[in-house]
């Protein structure tokens, strides 16, 4: 009826940890348990039939108020339906955090058969470890890899460096970034300074301003350090 994909972990207690009973089958779930059975967490992989619709009926809210995935998932086992485990045994992040998703676009990026189906003209340095889809412009600039530069985006008098995505129809203009994922359609244009360790989102434009006065507006936790030119 069901299938979730598992995997080990070093701290399960962040975790959904799913039990197994002695012929490997889903025996209990438990929501960041305290004290875990085991390190297998689920992974936000699931498949389900029809039947996961009684199981969302049946549940109650939590203590947080929201209906649990693993609570639908543990009535299942409860009433006889089928849950399979698939223990994926490569490498898996949570994406919960920014810097989760820096790393996990990092590895992605070295995994990736790189390939320049786009154009890169004569003054432009592209490394080996460089994906320029179809369609995309890199004038002037040097693109450092493993990155990847997205459908129909342009990179012009521009520095793109290592463990960077810049999605579809994006520019990247006069600037510099690395270690970075910008989303599709948005422009970067006259950055002064490096953009680096960043994630901007869909349809974002950051362009230099010389208009005084300049403030910075920050969110600092406990015991940061921070240094501003």
């Amino acid at each position: 009826n069901s299938q979730v994909v598992l995997t080990a972990v070093d701290q399960p207690q962040h975790y959904g940890v799913a039990e197994l009973d002695n012929e490997g089958r889903i025996k209990q779930l438990v929501e960041k348990p305290r004290n875990p059975v085991s390190n297998l967490a689920l992974v936000g992989i699931y498949m389900f039939d029809p039947n996961v619709f009684r199981a969302v009926n049946a549940i109650k809210p939590s203590w947080r108020g929201e209906l649990e995935i693993t609570d639908a998932i543990q009535w299942l086992v409860e009433n006889g339906y089928a849950v399979h485990p698939y223990i994926h045994r490569g490498w898996w992040i949570d994406t919960g955090k920014p810097i989760d998703m820096l790393e996990a676009n990092n590895r992605v990026l070295a995994e990736l058969a790189h390939h320049v189906e786009g154009y890169v003209d004569r003054d432009s340095k592209v490394d080996h470890l460089v994906t320029v889809e179809r369609g995309a412009e890199i004038i002037n600039s040097v693109i450092r890899g493993p990155a990847i530069i997205g459908e129909d985006a342009r990179i012009i008098n521009s520095y793109v460096g290592p463990f960077t995505s810049i999605f579809h129809h994006t520019v990247v203009e006069e600037s510099e970034i690395e270690h970075s994922i910008v989303l599709d359609h948005s422009r970067i244009v006259g950055i002064p300074s490096r953009i680096e360790d960043s994630i901007i989102g869909r349809d974002v434009e950051i362009t230099y301003s010389p208009i005084k006065p300049k403030a910075y507006k920050m969110t600092l936790g406990d015991h940061s350090k921070v240094g501003l030119l």
